[in-house]
């Protein structure tokens, strides 16, 4: 272990939701010497820079990445804009931490895994859940080998479509938005994290459109499966369609993994605490106020406590940091599996698409389609 840690110039591109967390979390680690901000919105740029001391505050994440007091950096931008300063903070050679998905489009992700590779830059993905204790020990059980050899694996997430509302508004191109490539990534990682080793060779689902559909173009839910070389089916299906109050804050997942001498299973719903209140409040994702009952520990990034955010995305941002500073490893994706991430999500949407399955890796025309 080193014991001499570097000190931190930290860039946040990107001043929303997590860039305030992230940042709230870095200001108080004892690395972090310097932060700088990039938000568009200039409004949004002082409230956030003011939260997280900020020492530089700009619009633009060029400007802030030139900086020389910058030694890493956080994408937190908006899923669909995130090529862009990645690919400037690669010509800086800095590690980064990158929310996910790499890009929503599959040839960009593909484009920007290259140049990532090529850059030798120590870059991870932001899948906070496996920071969660209770995916850390799921993927303990799996790689120890206490299930025996995986042959099943089915996760099931419901959402209210509070989430997915809020995404097919800030678009202009809905056909790159599904309940998949946004929010059932997170299961999916999970799952492949815990099946590490094997590879998947065909997949098969179908959607449903009607509430979505007539108002964004978008998607309500989809369901299917993802079937490996060695015969181990996963079984999966998101709905981000949910009415409103839906008293998940936003993910209530569950799932279960059967093995040859072993089975696990893991309740992710959050129905052990129930808070009911007379008036809306004004925690979580997008507040809404008709929901005055919430299962507390849903908002994935963890929860408000004694003014910290405390939960899986305040430990993801200190395991990074504590990486960049001391060199230790962390849980955190690899880009190489974010991009198999998306490419699966997408394929799903594919096979929804045509209804029929599809084979994996993808050929150049399901490529072309996807992108």
């Amino acid at each position: 272990m080193k014991k001499n840690a570097k000190g931190i110039g930290l860039a946040i591109i990107g001043g929303g939701r997590v860039g305030l967390f992230r940042g709230e979390v870095a200001a108080r680690h004892p690395s972090v010497e310097w932060i700088g901000l990039a938000e568009k919105n200039p409004n949004r740029a002082g409230e956030v820079g003011s939260k997280i001391s900020a020492d530089f505050v700009t619009q633009s994440h060029v400007e802030l990445l030139k900086r020389p007091e910058v030694t890493c950096a956080i994408i937190a931008t908006d899923e669909h804009l995130h090529v862009d300063p990645i690919m400037v903070a690669l010509e800086r050679g800095i590690p980064l931490l990158i929310e996910k998905p790499l890009a929503t489009r599959l040839d960009e992700s593909a484009r920007v895994l290259k140049a990532i590779q090529e850059a030798k830059v120590d870059a991870v993905v932001g899948y906070t859940q496996r920071f969660r204790r209770r995916w850390l020990g799921a993927k303990e059980k799996c790689r120890t080998g206490a299930l025996g050899d995986v042959t099943l694996v089915t996760s099931r997430a419901f959402m209210n479509r509070l989430v997915a509302i809020d995404n097919y508004k800030r678009t202009d191109d809905p056909s790159t938005i599904s309940p998949m490539v946004i929010s059932g990534t997170h299961a999916l990682d999970i799952c492949m994290w815990c099946l590490e080793g094997k590879t998947p060779v065909e997949v098969y689902a179908r959607s449903i459109d009607k509430v979505l559909g007539p108002l964004y173009k978008g998607i309500d839910a989809t369901a299917g499966m993802i079937m490996f070389s060695d015969g181990t089916v996963y079984h999966l299906n998101i709905s981000w369609a949910l009415p409103v109050n839906w008293p998940a804050a936003v993910y209530s997942l569950e799932v279960g993994i059967v093995g040859t001498t072993g089975v696990l299973t893991i309740d992710d719903t959050h129905r052990d605490i129930v808070l009911a209140v007379a008036k809306p409040q004004s925690e979580g994702y997008n507040p809404d106020t008709s929901r005055l009952v919430d299962f507390m520990g849903s908002y994935p990034p963890g929860d408000m406590a004694l003014g910290e955010l405390r939960g899986p995305m305040a430990l993801e941002t200190d395991s990074w940091l504590n990486r960049v500073a001391l060199g230790l490893p962390t849980a955190a994706a690899t880009v190489e599996e974010a991009h198999r991430d998306l490419m699966l999500t997408k394929a799903l949407d594919l096979s929804a698409k045509r209804k029929q399955p599809v084979k994996l890796p993808l050929d150049p025309d399901a490529l072309k389609e996807v992108a």
